[in-house]
């Protein structure tokens, strides 16, 4: 391809680029602290960093808390270079997030043959979408639904060509497992998009892919596997054991299409249109499998962390290098039969949409967070991450905080920490729950919780309550705490119905200063209301 036919394609990536970095620098705020969910991830990935493995607690034996394994793995050679944590987490995202933009853009144009303003509105589309919005949370969402975008140009490639080159497959291959290792979900990502090379190649064209994807997850994947288990204890991330117990997990299928359909909403035109004959509906319904498919599978999993939609953003860059093929051929009106006043409009027309379809995706910024109050912040300043920084100054004496809040408190005091949810503890995980005895292991000097009660409104101990298994955990920290003479220092939260508890123990060197500075923090903010927070401990006194 000359150079001359390449430049219009460079100079709109360049506006793509310059848009991205626009629409960050005016719309997104990266002065936020971590959300309090992606802290745990950059705790790992500070520990490996720092060459104690991949542990939650130095000196204690390795858990695989950090679900995005090889994101967390990039990171800290990243932290092993001399970046912050913060920058290697964000760095990663945001020019993975530069990349899946310009590869919508790309694909579009070299795989699908699509014009200019198509692709581009494709890429500007997934340009002011979530995606950044993650990066400035420290999520590594962008990282994965670029490993995912990648396979999925590479399968669409595979489609397309009659008898591929072998490197072309094996890439495919290699690409699917690199998804995997970000995310396991990836595994399941990944071999939906080998059901579709299958379905549009048909069985006995379709032999060497399938023969090759096999190899590469059997060699390499089983490898990897072998490894995690012998290195974990376990065959699956600890989170999975949590949140994958209990059976199917109906709420989380419905959110996570819902969620789809957000994301995705404009997209369902081109696949409706794509229903309208008998070739162009094998194309449609297979290119749904892995979309459809993925959103489904989270029926296995509980929807908590699900922040802004993150488990499910990988498929909207997919479903963007999926609609052009979709609608080619439609011909609403022959252009030469069009005067000039009626091309003007249907071209003012196509801009209104197009401007409308862009706001659409940025509106989604909106709905990160369910308590979010304005689409520029998708969360308030934490009193969490204030009272992480105010622990760190007794960094390094051996003091653990049992804490529901596993990200910013335990990433910012540097304090060891049991995860009493289970998220990051490979007890909790597998017994199904905490216990006193577990926590008698540790005698936390500090047992931290969040739920819906304090001192003014009692938590009720009816049998339904207590089957809850968040009431019940936290009733048992309480509990213990009362029972071990801990000091009740304070209550926070801008509602009786919604706080978080400290509790610090009595008997040792820095308690007297640690109860003194947590019962008179001024500066306690509630997270959903950026308001300062009462401290419901004083009427516990009275």
């Amino acid at each position: 391809m000359t150079s001359k036919k390449l430049l219009p394609d460079l100079l709109i990536s360049l506006l793509l680029i310059a848009s991205t970095l626009y629409y960050a620098a005016r719309f997104v705020d990266f002065t936020i602290p971590p959300f309090e969910d992606a802290a745990m991830l950059m705790r790992y990935a500070q520990h490996l960093a720092d060459g104690h493995g991949i542990v939650w607690n130095i000196g204690e034996p390795p858990v695989d808390g950090a679900t995005d394994f090889l994101f967390m793995v990039v990171s800290a050679a990243l932290i092993k270079l001399g970046f912050t944590v913060g920058q290697a987490v964000r760095g990663i995202g945001f020019a993975s997030h530069l990349l899946t933009v310009l590869l919508v853009y790309w694909a579009n144009r070299r795989v699908h043959n699509a014009n200019i303003p198509l692709s581009f509105l494709s890429g500007l589309y997934l340009a002011v979408g979530t995606g950044l919005s993650y990066v400035s949370a420290y999520f590594g969402t962008p990282f994965f639904a670029l490993a995912a975008a990648v396979t999925w140009t590479l399968g669409l490639i595979l489609i397309r060509q009659e008898n591929p080159r072998f490197w072309l497959i094996l890439a495919f291959a290699l690409s699917g497992l690199v998804t995997g290792l970000i995310r396991p979900e990836g595994v399941i990502l990944a071999s939906l998009m080998l059901v579709v090379i299958l379905v549009m190649r048909g069985l006995k064209k379709s032999v060497s892919i399938i023969v090759t994807f096999g190899a590469v997850f059997l060699l390499l994947g089983g490898a990897y596997f072998l490894w995690r288990w012998d290195y974990f204890g376990y065959p699956l991330p600890n989170p999975f054991y949590k949140k994958g117990g209990s059976g199917l997990h109906w709420d989380s299928y419905n959110n996570s299409l819902l969620n789809l359909l957000r994301l995705c909403l404009p997209l369902v035109v081109p696949f409706i249109l794509g229903l309208r004959s008998r070739e162009t509906a094998k194309q449609t319904i297979a290119y749904l499998i892995p979309i459809l498919g993925f959103a489904m599978a989270f029926v296995l999993i509980s929807d908590e962390m699900n922040y802004g939609a993150r488990f499910q953003y990988a498929l909207l860059p997919i479903a963007l290098l999926s609609w052009v093929p979709l609608v080619h051929g439609l011909n609403f009106s022959k252009q030469d039969q069009l005067s000039a006043w009626e091309k003007g409009v249907y071209i003012a027309a196509l801009v209104a949409v197009s401007t409308g379809l862009v706001y659409y995706s940025w509106f989604q910024n909106c709905f990160l967070t369910s308590y979010q109050q304005t689409c520029a912040r998708p969360y308030e300043s934490d009193g969490r991450y204030d009272m992480g920084k105010l622990l760190a100054e007794y960094r390094g004496k051996g003091y653990v905080i049992a804490t529901t809040e596993a990200g910013l408190i335990p990433y910012y005091s540097g304090w060891d920490a049991i995860d009493t949810w289970g998220l990051n503890d490979r007890f909790i995980a597998h017994n199904g729950s905490l216990t006193a005895e577990y926590l008698d292991q540790y005698k936390p000097e500090i047992i931290m919780f969040h739920d819906y009660y304090s001192p003014l409104v009692p938590p009720k101990l009816t049998e339904a309550n207590l089957a809850q298994r968040w009431f019940s955990m936290t009733i048992t920290m309480k509990e213990y705490a009362e029972a071990n003479s801990y000091v009740l220092a304070a209550v926070f939260g801008d509602s009786p119905y919604d706080t978080h508890y400290y509790y610090v123990r009595t008997d040792f060197a820095d308690s007297k200063r640690l109860i003194e500075q947590i019962s008179k923090m001024k500066k306690y903010y509630w997270f959903a209301t950026g308001k300062k927070s009462i401290n419901y401990a004083v009427f516990a006194e009275q």
